[in-house]
């Protein structure tokens, strides 16, 4: 049985169709009284119907509990609720496949106007929400230059940030329209990550002038060389991205 008036959980329960018949009624009953409260469930709602629209043409495969619309949903709790949408949009990119049995396909989020805006998102949904395991997990360059060569052989090699103060922890690999494309995660001792994130140029073979940009709470150092486009990304204004200004290593 809810409690009236309803805790956030006993929304989220509404929203994710949780309820029995008597607490939905219940539910919904309060709602009709309480119109501000009820629009706040109802953009929840409507985030929800994306998000499923888009794993539904994107995930036509056996359920996976790491794509649950809900536990999606939970992991993303501590961001507003109307950055499903978004998170729905990049969610439709995500599919089976490629190493360890995981792959993020076709990032079709990444935007022609703004640089880089998949590997910020790609950070976003492995570096802060880790959504998806990692495809190699190891630490120390080398191992990790070693799989990336794989798959980049004319690239720039990997960053070193050790004079930063972060040491390679995992690797994942995408893909993208344009060919393969993969996000390497660094991190320091207190935690604090950075990662390195590299792709094939977009559409016009679209290569980039050395620059950067914020977005929210992120900020990207982008280039491109041999061929390739690269940004590393970390959290905006932070020690992190301080100490990346201070090394040379890209």
């Amino acid at each position: 049985m809810i409690s009236l008036p309803p805790s956030e959980r006993d929304l989220h329960a509404y929203v994710d169709h949780q309820l029995n018949e008597s607490d939905r009624r219940l539910l919904e009953t309060y709602l009709s009284h309480h119109p501000q409260l009820a629009a706040q469930v109802q953009a929840w709602q409507q985030d929800a119907q994306q998000l499923r629209a888009a794993l539904d043409g994107a995930l036509r495969q056996p359920a996976n509990p790491e794509l649950d619309p809900a536990l999606i949903r939970q992991r993303l709790k501590r961001q507003s609720r109307r950055h499903l949408a978004s998170a729905a949009l990049l969610l439709l990119a995500l599919g089976i496949g490629g190493l360890s049995g995981w792959q993020a396909r076709e990032m079709t989020l990444a935007s022609t106007a703004l640089p880089m805006t998949d590997a910020l998102q790609a950070y976003r949904l492995f570096a802060e929400q880790g959504i998806l395991p990692a495809d190699l997990e190891v630490q120390g360059d080398s191992v990790m230059q070693a799989w990336l060569d794989r798959y980049f052989t004319q690239a720039k090699r990997l960053p070193d940030l050790r004079d930063a103060g972060f040491q390679v922890i995992s690797g994942r690999l995408l893909s993208t329209e344009q060919g393969p494309a993969a996000m390497v995660l660094y991190a320091d001792p207190g935690g604090h990550k950075v990662s390195f994130y590299i792709r094939p140029p977009g559409p016009k073979n679209y290569l980039l002038p050395r620059g950067s940009r914020s977005d929210g709470e992120l900020q990207a150092e982008y280039w491109s060389d041999s061929g390739y486009n690269y940004a590393l990304v970390s959290p905006a204004n932070s020690p992190a991205a301080q100490r990346l200004q201070n090394t040379r290593a890209f």
